[in-house]
């Protein structure tokens, strides 16, 4: 998938933030980091897509400037950002959109954390209620979220096989701690693939189509799929009957639907996270990292998916 050039230059402009008011701070961006939710955006085809003109970035990282009454944040705190309008040198967000980073954390990692690790933690512990010793099976295991997924399902102790493209993205999965890696290139038959490995319990699915298809195939009685996107470029077709037969349940997440379905867990979510964090049991990888004047790059890299980890826009 490559975008058009017109699709992949938003326009350079000044933007006047204004003074934040109740409940919202102004925050100086540091950092800001690209998602595939960016791409749909540009096309208009996201289900958040703002009314045009907007920001785009939808994360990022920096230090709060001011901040309104009942914020709860300081001039001077470090923050993460989980909002819509991070690739601006300053913005407004809500107040509960930002959350303090422990003083370990880099701008750059906290930038592209919150929507990666969000995603695969709240997914894998709220959702599938990964178990240790469980088989989790993670498509697209070097991408943005899958990468995160690999390394949070070790952390909580599974068994986790990693599915991705090449010796370099498989080497990068099992870094962040996959125990066996296939390759989707060279695997002639990823289900039986999977079922020779000894079925999988959990899959984590940000692909869709043929593989998530395949993976559904190799799921274990009680299974559970998670249905992350389509990044393959259509939803995976899933037979029921089979979900019926071995009591599977697939499970629809969306990240930012938790901001308004569940946002009590989504903070917790997060704040779990950055004590992993800090604690040094996580480890952020940056595929690439580029000043805001190369920002249509960035979208180029990503549509192209020849980057491991995310991609982080420096401001």
């Amino acid at each position: 998938m490559r975008l058009s050039e017109k699709a992949v230059s938003p326009a350079m402009g000044e933007h006047d933030p204004g003074m934040p008011q109740r409940g919202e701070v102004l925050v100086r961006l540091h950092a800001a980091a690209l998602n595939f939710a960016d791409l749909l955006m540009l096309q208009g085809s996201y289900q958040d897509t703002p009314p045009r003109p907007f920001i785009p970035g939808m994360e990022g990282s920096g230090v709060v400037l001011a901040a309104g009454e009942t914020s709860g944040l300081r001039p001077g705190a470090r923050v993460l950002v989980q909002a819509q309008g991070t690739m601006a040198q300053s913005n407004i967000f809500p107040a509960d959109a930002c959350l303090p980073i422990p003083d370990s954390m880099s701008h750059e990692a906290a930038a592209g954390f919150a929507i990666a690790y969000g995603t695969s933690h709240l997914a894998l512990t709220r959702r599938a209620a990964l178990q240790p010793g469980e088989t989790l099976a993670v498509l697209g295991a070097a991408g943005g979220v899958g990468l995160t997924a690999v390394e949070i399902g070790a952390a909580l102790g599974a068994r986790v096989i990693a599915v991705a493209r090449g010796a370099d993205r498989l080497a990068a999965a099992r870094d962040a701690g996959a125990d066996l890696c296939i390759d989707s290139d060279t695997c002639p038959d990823l289900k039986a693939a999977l079922r020779q490995a000894g079925g999988v319990d959990v899959v984590y699915d940000p692909v869709g189509d043929a593989p998530g298809e395949a993976a559904f195939g190799a799921l274990n009685r009680g299974g559970r799929f998670l249905v992350i996107g389509f990044a393959a470029g259509r939803p995976p077709r899933l037979p029921l009957n089979h979900a019926l037969v071995k009591n599977i349940a697939i499970h629809g997440f969306y990240w930012g639907g938790y901001r308004s379905l569940k946002p009590a867990s989504l903070r917790d979510s997060l704040t779990e996270l950055l004590a992993m964090y800090d604690a040094g049991r996580l480890h952020p990888h940056v595929g690439a990292t580029l000043p805001l004047e190369r920002l249509p790059e960035g979208y180029d890299l990503l549509a192209s998916r020849k980057t491991i980890g995310k991609i982080i826009v420096t401001i």
